[in-house]
């Protein structure tokens, strides 16, 4: 077993790294904010602008699950980046009930134009970064997502086990 980093009688939340992760998201967060509102945008809609640019979000229900974003709350934004010119609904055609996400010639123009926002901040927040220490910091993120990623897949597994079981217990007892 590996080496166990937090134990009850001492674990302390200001200390926990997915504490710090969040608070600096909200920093994050909150220096950007004002920065987007100067150009009319909001952080969600700047993120939702980003993910299509990059491919990794395409439709709402990927969004949402993605970002634990509220279903309902993301179709105003879309609305709204829709009513702009920036986003365009298609409905796929392997499945007539999803509708894709892509952006507008126009929606490609603004994710060029926020960026640079964004690497302002970004290059202010880590000014006293060497580029080892950033680089090591982007590694040690990662692991960690990867981290959490193992253990939701285990939990998941485990769980579905345990449903098995249950299933085959029932049967043998003559309940189906």
């Amino acid at each position: 077993m590996s080496e166990q980093h937090y134990h009850p009688k001492t674990y302390s939340v200001r200390n926990s790294v997915g504490y710090l992760i969040k608070r600096a998201y909200a920093l994050m967060l909150d220096s950007l904010e004002p920065a987007f509102a100067a150009h009319g945008f909001t952080y969600m809609q700047y993120v939702v602008l980003m993910q299509l640019r990059s491919g990794e979000a395409v439709n709402q229900r990927d969004f949402c699950r993605t970002y634990r974003h509220d279903s309902g709350a993301f179709t105003r934004v879309i609305d709204q980046l829709a009513d702009r010119g920036l986003v365009e609904r298609e409905r796929s055609a392997e499945d007539r009930r999803k509708v894709n996400l892509h952006l507008t010639p126009a929606g490609h123009a603004t994710c060029e134009e926020l960026i640079p926002l964004v690497v302002e901040k970004l290059n202010a927040a880590v000014a006293d970064f060497s580029r080892a220490e950033l680089d090591e910091m982007g590694r040690l993120v990662n692991k960690f997502i990867a981290g959490m990623q193992g253990e939701l897949a285990r939990t998941a597994h485990a769980a579905s086990a345990a449903t098995d079981l249950g299933r085959t217990a029932h049967t043998r007892e003559g309940v189906t």
